[in-house]
């Protein structure tokens, strides 16, 4: 007797012999894999394609999980990218940012793996921030007992990003010993540049009329606490998240209270909850970027999209 498989059993058996072919193809395209004369590195999201770029320069080459114009953290993998993982020499990502990213690294990735957040302790959500009794942060924690919700943010400290971009050039040189020198050059020069970064903000944010920002969410804990401002977040760290009015009431009070001039979105999320908090406290609305990806393929780099957002809190804080 013939045995014959039935449609759903079929169909679950191409489905996985496709993602199987997916996986095990997917270099075709000119990701991870191809070239053998460069060290193949995957990043999770911008920042961290940023951090490899600069520093593996023309050693290296990057494929970033997240497009552009995408907001990276509910990436879904596809077949192709889990095949990414699989083949690169080394996988850059931060573990609780990305949680289809941390799947994958843990199936796939092995020792190749290089979590950022284990290069400096990441600091508590609320550190930076601004706290409200009882209120929830964007996990369904109460803020007031967030102390095992971590802040990701951690790129929005220049200082701390050098760090992370030292730690990458030791990688990169275990990777490609021959190669080991160069990395660490190109880690001294971006940290330069980055330290040059961390002192035009502290600089340009030394002397302002006000002090807090309201912003979509609370995505700027480490840059708040560098430069000794205070967020008041709409939502808590998952943009997405839709504030309960009551929440909306108490920010508009706040923002009240500050004379906030400026109520912050950023351009990967709609901004349709900051105007509603502009509108009712008549003030404007601008974007302050927390950079977790770049809106379009070109659109400038870290060091541009920073010194716009120090512009942009000079302006919104009446900064001398």
């Amino acid at each position: 007797m013939t045995f014959r498989p039935a449609p759903r059993a079929l169909a679950t058996a191409t489905a996985a012999l496709l993602a199987l072919t997916g996986v095990t193809a997917c270099s075709s395209d000119g990701s991870a894999g191809t070239d053998p004369q460069r060290v193949d590195v995957v990043a999770g999201f911008y920042p961290l394609q940023f951090l490899a770029e600069r520093i593996g320069g023309d050693a290296v080459a990057v494929t970033n999980l997240a497009r552009p114009g995408a907001e990276p953290h509910d990436l879904e993998l596809n077949p192709r990218q889990v095949g990414q993982i699989n083949e690169a020499e080394l996988v850059l990502f931060l573990h609780g940012f990305q949680p289809a990213v941390d799947e994958a690294v843990e199936r796939n990735a092995g020792d190749r793996a290089f979590d950022v957040a284990t290069v400096e302790p990441l600091q508590d959500v609320t550190a930076g921030g601004h706290s409200h009794d009882g209120e929830e942060d964007g996990h369904g924690h109460a803020e007031e007992a967030s102390g095992g919700v971590k802040d990701p943010h951690v790129w929005l400290d220049p200082s701390r990003l050098a760090t992370i971009g030292d730690k990458l050039a030791e990688r990169l040189g275990t990777i490609d010993p021959d190669r080991a020198g160069e990395y660490t050059q190109r880690a001294t020069t971006l940290r330069t540049e980055l330290e040059r970064l961390d002192a035009e903000f502290t600089e340009g944010l030394q002397t302002c009329q006000r002090r807090e920002i309201v912003v979509s969410h609370t995505a700027f804990g480490y840059l708040t606490r560098k430069y000794q401002l205070e967020q008041i977040g709409i939502t808590g760290l998952t943009p997405e998240d839709e504030p309960s009015p009551q929440r909306l009431a108490a920010v508009a009070e706040e923002a009240r209270e500050h004379q906030a001039t400026t109520i912050f979105f950023e351009t990967l999320v709609s901004p349709k909850v900051a105007e509603t908090i502009a509108r009712e406290v008549g003030a404007r609305t601008a974007v302050l970027d927390p950079l977790e990806g770049l809106s379009a393929e070109g659109d400038g780099d870290y060091f541009s999209v920073m010194r716009t957002n120090l512009q942009t809190l000079r302006t919104a804080l009446s900064c001398s």
